[in-house]
């Protein structure tokens, strides 16, 4: 009987110290969109399916059609990864899944791409947000699927 209730308590201790770990609080980060695209594995994904990202206000060829706006969010494991990569691989998966989208609805790009945690809005052409914390990271990202001329 004794061994079972040390062995509970120990177990208690343990689960109490790990939710402390992970409920620990997220840090938003901003970081460079020219680094992200700069990494190997990024920028062969991204190009992939021939569809331009444009971050902000960045300048872009005229529009011919509007296809909407849409989101996306996506998390990465930032286990034993260091935090700017977790978050250059999430934001790859969030601009990929745009592109992919753009690809559905007859688009061949997306423009005034930003970032959009929480649904709170961060736009620039240089920089974009990530959410990390110890064991997670999520990019989320808001465009405009357009056909350009």
């Amino acid at each position: 009987m004794k061994k079972c209730y040390i062995a509970l308590m120990l177990a208690l201790i343990l689960g109490l110290t790990f939710a402390s770990t992970v409920l620990a609080g997220d840090q938003k980060l901003t970081l460079s969109i020219k680094e992200a695209m700069e990494n190997p594995k990024v920028k062969r994904l991204l190009e992939e399916n021939n569809v331009k990202l444009y971050w902000g206000k960045q300048s872009h060829p005229r529009v011919k059609a509007r296809f909407g706006e849409y989101k996306t969010s996506k998390r990465t494991n930032a286990f034993l990864k260091s935090k700017s990569r977790a978050c250059q691989w999430a934001l790859a998966s969030a601009l990929l899944t745009l592109q992919e989208r753009a690809l559905k609805e007859g688009g061949d790009a997306v423009i005034n791409i930003r970032s959009n945690i929480k649904n709170r809005e961060f736009s620039s052409e240089t920089q974009y947000e990530c959410l990390a914390g110890n064991m997670m990271v999520n990019v989320a990202l808001k465009g405009e699927v357009v056909k350009l001329k």
